[in-house]
This record gives structure tokens, C-alpha cells and sequence, in this order.
């Protein structure tokens, strides 16, 4: 199936989405996913990221496969926010939705007339959700409430920079842009929170998130490592600085991930590898002695799996040690388990004459599931739509197109 189309848990739960680019964008796509009604806001030209990811032969060209990613299942509707008459669409739908959520600089919505006091005014129990690169000062004045941030200042100051990449003085990036999608996620979660509060006391209220403070909570051991042990904790590559063994592997066609380092699972270990000189040697029997002999260990497993193939290596290993292979999208996509968690559903994109695949919802649900509820809106698709729903007449509608303040 590629659409989900039995309501969601979050059904009925409407969300004004004033987000561009990723961090708000995949918040509110985990919403819709969920079931909420999600009206995108877009400047009249439209999200940056639609150009993002063209597949070739696009006829159509309103967006790409970043946008359609993360935007799936929404409605559009283009206002320019800085017209008298853009800002008071807004200030209508806000009237009429459980959240609105929204990612720029601190201080721009409030310029816009559109900030959480004055919308909450007029309606107390609204969920005003934003993220920022530092926080917004309602909950905290960073001394960098200003500067801009995207996914790499995020991870560098946060901490993970710091304790990723192959060793000591080599800090990398990790691949997935978490600093945007770790707070979109926490995001999405203080909403589900504030949203389940608002349905029970009529209260919403202001929440924010700030892709600094995500990434810094991301990286909880270099917080406890520093104030238990005084250690900084530095870029260790693929290992674990307590566990051994715990890392990735050489096979004689790629990688493989191999984690033993309960006592147990070193024993099954050996076993597999039919290596009982290494079961019975004292100096690697306990957790302990494994890690402070953990080149060794390295040594000996890694010689074990170079000369075998990732399905050899998983054959003798799996279901005994954790452990798999270090998967290609190629390999995801022909993976079974992927096809048993329909993990890959194919949705429609206009101007090509095939499907796309998405990555699913991890979220499985039984009874409100979630997932897809079909493709990304073209620029201002729904913009007709959402203001007849918000009460205007057909002529205000008319006049609204007329004068450009909405597409």
C-alpha cells in the first residue's frame, strides 16, 4: 500500500506549518504521518528545498525528492506573510488550529505581527512550537540567539563533532543531518505532550526547541564521561570506549557491525569463530579485560572476518551475536526485512511516470497507523481550499489572488 488511509492517531488534531527546509518540515511530517491536518505555509516562491533532488525527465518541476520526503501528505497554501492581508490568513487559520509551528530567527514573527502572545490571545489553547538554532529567549537568552545555524554548526557545537570520526583531532560529521532531524523529532514529541495537555485544560502555551541544546542531549556520554571520570571524550572511530568487542568490521566484500561485550556473548562468539584458545584465555574471560585488550581482540576478529563474505560472516553469526551488515541502499532495498515492515512505500510524484520511494513511518501502530498520507503538494495546490475552510468568500479569494498576496 502506498497511502495509509485509516485515520491516524493524531486525527482532527490541525497544525498551521510555518517551517521551511528540514528541522521544521520533518516535525511536522512525523505530525502528518500521525493524522493531523498539516497546512504548509510557503513564501510565494515556495519552500527553498523544492528544487532540492529533481528527478530527471520532471515535467512538472514543482518539487524533488528533499521536498517530497519530508512534506508528503501536507497541504499548501502560498501567502506572502509580509502583506497586512498575508498575516491575517495566518492569524485566522491560528485561530482555528491546535498548533502552529514555525523555524525562523527569533524575533521575525513577532516583526510579522504574528508572535505566540498576540496569536494566543485569541486562542488559549493554541500549541505554538517553534525551533531555533539557539533557543528562543522566552525560555532561555543564548548569547547566540541571532546567528543562523544549520546541521553542521549544530553537531560541532553541540558535541558530537567531538567525539566523531576515525581518532583524535579528526572530527566528522555524521552522515544523516541529526541536527536538523533529532530536533525535529524532540519537537514533534513536546507537541504530541502539549497537545494532550491542551485537550485536557483548554491551556497551550509556548514550547522551543534549539538544535544546539538537542545535540548536546544527544551526546549524553561526553556529559557524564566529563563529570564522573573527568575524561573529554575524543573521536574513536567505530569502536565503544568501555565495550569490546563493539565495531565494524573488515569482510572480504565490505563491513560488518559486531557487538560481544557481555561475557556471555564472547563466549558464543568464539564459538562461532571456533576459536576455543581465545574462550579460555584469562585474559580476555571478563568485560574488563577485553577492553583494556581490545586491539587484541580487534585483531584476532577482524583476521576472522576478512576472509569471509558479509553473508558468510552474518550465516555463522546471526541470531547468536548481534550483528549485521553494513547495508548499501542497495542492499536496504532488497533487504526482506525492509519488505516485511513495508519500510519503502511508493508514492506518486507529479511530472514523471513512475512512483518514488519514501521512508516509512518506524512509528507501527494496530489500530490508528501511521505513514505516507500521500504525496507533497504542489506550490499553493490547496491555497483555494484552506481559505474557503477559514471562512472567506469566494471574491475575497478572488481579490487575494488579484492583488498577489496569495498563489
Amino acid at each position: 500500500m502506498s497511502y495509509v488511509l485509516a485515520p491516524g492517531a493524531l486525527d482532527g488534531v490541525r497544525v498551521v506549518d510555518l517551517t521551511q527546509m528540514l528541522s521544521g518540515p520533518f516535525c511536522t511530517m512525523l505530525l502528518r504521518d500521525l493524522g493531523a491536518d498539516v497546512i504548509k505555509v510557503e513564501p510565494l516562491t515556495g519552500d527553498p528545498v523544492r528544487e532540492n533532488a529533481r528527478a530527471p525527465g520532471d515535467t512538472v518541476r514543482s518539487y524533488g525528492g528533499y521536498f517530497q520526503s519530508i512534506n508528503r501528505g501536507k497541504k499548501s497554501i502560498a501567502i506572502d506573510l509580509k502583506a497586512p492581508e498575508g498575516a491575517a490568513i495566518v492569524r485566522r487559520l491560528a485561530d482555528r488550529a491546535d498548533v502552529l509551528m514555525e523555524n525562523y530567527k527569533a524575533g521575525v514573527m513577532e516583526r510579522l505581527g504574528l508572535g505566540y502572545e498576540g496569536l494566543a490571545g485569541e486562542n488559549p489553547r493554541l500549541v505554538y512550537a517553534c525551533i531555533r538554532g539557539f533557543g528562543d529567549p522566552r525560555t532561555g537568552e543564548s548569547p547566540y540567539v541571532d546567528w543562523p545555524a544549520f546541521d553542521v554548526v549544530a553537531q560541532a557545537m553541540g558535541g558530537l563533532l567531538s567525539m566523531t570520526g576515525e581518532g583524535p583531532g579528526l572530527p566528522m560529521r555524521a552522515g544523516p543531518a541529526i541536527g536538523d532531524i533529532v530536533p525535529g523529532m524532540m519537537t514533534a514529541l513536546g507537541i504530541v505532550a502539549a497537545v494532550f495537555r491542551a485537550s485536557r485544560t483548554g491551556q497551550g502555551q509556548f514550547l522551543d526547541v534549539g538544535m544546539y541544546d538537542t545535540v548536546l542531549a544527544l551526546c549524553e556520554q561526553i556529559v557524564y564521561r566529563h563529570s564522573y571520570l573527568g575524561e573529554v571524550t575524543e573521536p574513536s572511530g567505530n569502536g565503544h570506549p568501555f565495550l569490546c568487542p563493539f565495531d565494524v568490521f573488515p569482510a572480504s566484500d565490505g563491513h560488518v557491525a559486531i557487538c560481544a561485550p557481555l561475557d556471555h556473548l564472547w563466549q558464543e562468539l568464539c564459538r562461532a569463530m571456533e576459536r576455543p584458545d581465545l574462550a579460555a584465555d584469562e585474559t580476555l574471560t571478563k568485560a574488563a579485560d577485553r577492553a583494556r585488550n581490545c586491539r587484541r581482540v580487534r585483531a584476532e576478529l577482524s583476521a576472522w572476518t576478512s576472509a569471509r563474505t558479509r553473508a558468510e560472516i552474518v550465516a555463522a553469526l546471526g541470531g547468536r551475536i548481534p550483528c549485521g551488515p553494513v547495508n548499501s541502499i542497495v542492499d536496504i532495498v532488497n533487504d526482506p526485512h525492509v519488505a516485511a515492515r513495508k519500510m519503502l512505500p511508493e508514492i506518486e510524484q507529479p511530472g514523471i511516470d513512475r512512483k518514488v520511494r519514501v521512508p516509512a513511518s518506524p512509528i507501527k501502530m494496530t489500530v490508528t497507523p501511521a505513514g505516507p498520507r500521500g504525496r507533497a503538494p504542489l506550490l499553493g495546490e490547496h491555497t483555494r481550499e484552506v481559505l474557503a475552510q477559514a471562512g472567506y468568500s469566494e471574491s475575497d479569494v478572488a481579490s487575494l489572488f488579484a492583488n498577489g498576496t496569495v498563489r
